[in-house]
């Protein structure tokens, strides 16, 4: 069997959330564990927002993502209609209503970090993006519609979601960036479902892509060993029908195949040719 064959392990990261019965339940929308089967080709594994259960200290939890990370080719980390709590970024309490979820914030923070220390492929949508900025030192705009000169960057709500998913405005791609290798364009056009998003960003960010408003759309990470983006925007929706989806998704998939053949190693020949 080719190395090259091997379908990935893709981590994908979920939520914890009420299931209004009194307990709770570890979630992930489908469209992100088909992206990882269809667009990724590999195998998808579900990382449950744990939090601080990795152990009470640091030693511990990195001793616990390293077992991990021993066995993922890549990290997939998904968006959320909950809020990075602003106490990790020094920001001012949240408004009353706010959807938080501090056991994923308490697992993908770190969770990161080393994920970029140890090399694994990492590609962020949305609430990623967020959590990335923010494990790696920067700050978040908690209602980017409120922030003078920004647009209302929110889905329109309807219950067409190819509606809600659709094309709402142009990015400006950065000449020479990763992005603009990987895309081959300086200008396209994406989805925007967010209300949070970058403020100051993080002194390991480069800077991919902005909306027409300065709104950060993309960064990459200047000194990772891997593949290692995050996209503001949603390319998992109806990724096998949009190019530039694909693009993104099929240069994480090559990373991750090529953890995969160094982790596993060489085939096992048959006995017999």
């Amino acid at each position: 069997m080719d190395r090259s064959s091997y379908r990935p392990l893709v981590g994908v990261t979920a939520c914890l959330k009420e299931n209004g019965r009194g307990g709770r339940h570890h979630a992930v929308g489908d469209k992100y564990v088909q992206a990882a089967i269809h667009a990724v080709g590999g195998l998808p594994v579900l990382i449950p927002a744990i939090g601080p259960q990795l152990g009470d200290d640091e030693a511990a939890t990195i001793e616990a993502l390293d077992r991990l990370f021993d066995c993922l080719d890549g990290v997939l980390l998904t968006g959320s209609p909950s809020n990075v709590e602003p106490h990790h970024y020094g920001g001012d309490l949240s408004r009353t209503g706010t959807s938080h979820d501090p056991a994923r914030d308490a697992t993908t923070l770190p969770l990161i970090r080393h994920a970029l220390d140890r090399g694994v492929p990492l590609f962020a949508i949305c609430r990623g993006l967020q959590e990335v900025n923010v494990a790696l030192g920067g700050t978040l705009h908690q209602l980017v519609h409120e922030v003078e000169g920004r647009w209302d960057h929110r889905s329109p709500k309807s219950s067409d979601m190819d509606v809600n998913y659709g094309p709402a405005h142009s990015i400006d791609i950065v000449e020479g960036g990763v992005l603009h290798r990987l895309l081959g364009e300086r200008r396209v056009r994406v989805n925007s479902l967010h209300a949070q998003g970058v403020d100051r960003l993080a002194p390991r960010a480069r800077l991919e892509a902005v909306a027409e408003d300065g709104q950060v759309e993309a960064f990459s990470v200047a000194d990772a060993p891997a593949f290692a983006l995050a996209l503001q925007w949603h390319p998992e929706h109806r990724a096998l029908e949009n190019p530039v989806s694909m693009k993104l998704f099929d240069a994480f998939a090559a990373a991750c195949r090529s953890r995969a053949a160094a982790r596993l190693g060489p085939p096992l020949r048959a006995a017999a040719e």
